[in-house]
């Protein structure tokens, strides 16, 4: 069994409206001879997902810069590990935990590239033991954050006394294409942002000695949809990566989740009316709606979800883990009672964690 003793969260430095990043987007993919009704698709592309305000890694002006993988993929290595640093130390704030106390690090990235991985570059930062066992992980893309959660989990499952960090980054605005005008390019371009988020986890005798009891992981379930590849991922080339982004995506999710959901909660002995708190990821607004209509949720079940995507954006991976954090905020007293956190990433697949809160 294990435990989430604390979650933490790093937000990029360059806060900006919706408006901003789209007239931005436009003027550096468009080009100057755009015409007015090409400026009016970006907008209302961006419009319909639904976000309000985005954080970058760097300022606006600076994105016609990235000229290459290359160069953006340094700004990774230099943004990127100090937000997966800022995030894991809030997470072990909220703790009582030590960094030299961490027995175990996953990092999860879709983004960015590094050898040594981030988890290698945050050893000396954080001040973990020269002993830390290290996981890095690259491509799972937005299921990460959860399914990050129920692989530590089987890790302490086994090393029951063991403390764990999984620590998500994610700067998706460094992936943007400037020669490419495709819905999907545009799309992703509204949608993303640039995030971290860390959470420290127990195993069970350690939760003992530290008087946890809640939120514990009771059970997760991987599932995968054949034949759905081209739904969701990149294409790496030599400008780095160029998204993949299909628009069957909500169709999926509302043809397979919902009976997916059910049949993980009725080997748990549950059922959807049961679960109390749904911690989901913020794919976007038609994702959302159609995650609502196969599970029926019909009140204020994702409006966390809801408030996340609209104050931040879709972070990747981070994003369940941010909304987790929110989750954690509000809903931090009262009895056991069972929640879900999932997450949706390429291949086409899903995560769901059974949480006993």
């Amino acid at each position: 069994m294990a435990y989430l003793a604390g979650v933490g969260t790093a937000l990029a430095g360059n806060e900006y409206a919706q408006e901003t990043i789209t007239r931005a987007f436009a003027d550096l993919v468009l080009g100057e001879g755009a015409s007015s009704s090409q400026h009016a698709l970006v907008e209302r592309i961006h419009a319909a997902t639904g976000v309000r305000r985005r954080f970058l890694a760097l300022p606006l002006e600076q994105y016609p810069e990235l000229t290459g993988f290359g160069v953006a993929n340094d700004v990774f290595l230099d943004v990127g590990v100090d937000m997966a640093r800022r995030a894991a130390l809030d997470a072990l704030a909220k703790t009582g935990i030590e960094a030299h106390d961490i027995d175990y690090v996953m990092t999860a990235t879709v983004t960015g590239i590094a050898a040594p991985s981030v988890d290698a570059r945050l050893v000396p930062t954080l001040g973990l033991r020269d002993d830390i066992k290290r996981v890095p992980v690259f491509g799972l893309g937005c299921v990460a954050g959860a399914s990050g959660i129920a692989r530590v989990a089987d890790y302490l499952a086994g090393h029951p006394d063991d403390v764990a960090l999984l620590v998500c980054v994610e700067l998706c605005s460094l992936t943007v294409q400037r020669d490419d005008d495709s819905t999907a390019n545009i799309v992703g371009a509204g949608l993303f942002g640039d995030g971290a988020a860390a959470v420290v986890m127990v195993g069970e005798r350690r939760a003992a000695r530290l008087g946890l009891t809640a939120p514990r992981v009771v059970a997760s379930r991987s599932t995968f949809y054949a034949d759905t590849e081209r739904v969701m991922g990149w294409d790496v080339g030599g400008s780095g990566f160029r998204i993949v982004l299909a628009p069957t995506v909500a169709d999926i999710v509302r043809a397979n989740i919902g009976d997916d959901v059910k049949r993980f909660l009725a080997d748990n002995e549950l059922d959807v009316a049961e679960i109390t708190r749904w911690v989901t990821h913020p794919g976007g607004p038609k994702v959302l709606l159609a995650l609502a209509e196969t599970l029926s949720l019909t009140g204020d079940e994702l409006e966390l979800t809801w408030e996340s995507l609209r104050h931040v954006g879709n972070l990747s991976s981070a994003s369940v883990l941010h909304v987790l954090n929110d989750t954690m905020a509000a809903h931090s007293g009262g009895v056991h009672e069972p929640a879900i956190l999932m997450a949706m990433g390429p291949g086409f697949c899903a995560e769901f964690v059974l949480l006993d809160w």
